[in-house]
């Protein structure tokens, strides 16, 4: 069994920065670990992943080259450091793990936290 605990949301200006951290209590070694987050009556959607080893990780289209993910398996620890935040980025955020493979598709992941919320605006 793994709980997730995700942290570093807040209200930000446009163009700002923030870094989400997800802690894990139980092992997450062998699994990807994904960022997903969901706006008022959108979808939850896929933003970022990252492989059990840290070697592939995959952006959303939105995000790239704005946004890094990271994970230190020694401290069971993901990080999302986002840059140059737009208002579209506002959403509840999301980590989750549970599958061997990554993939922005919600129903793999066996294990999600709380999210946190963050909010772009001036």
């Amino acid at each position: 069994q793994v709980q997730l605990v995700e942290s570093g949301g807040g209200l930000v200006q446009p163009g700002g920065s923030l870094r989400l951290s997800c802690a894990a209590s139980g092992s997450t070694l062998d699994y990807a670990i994904c960022w997903f987050r969901q706006a008022p009556g959108k979808e939850r959607e896929g933003v970022s992943c990252i492989s059990s080893n840290g070697e592939r990780t995959r952006y959303a289209d939105s995000v790239q080259g704005r946004f890094t993910i990271s994970r230190d398996n020694a401290k069971n620890v993901a990080t999302l450091k986002m840059n140059s935040l737009k208002p579209e980025d506002t959403a509840v955020y999301f980590c989750a793990t549970g599958s061997q493979f990554i993939s922005f598709r919600p129903g793999g992941y066996r294990y999600w936290g709380q999210g946190t919320q963050v909010t772009v605006s001036s």
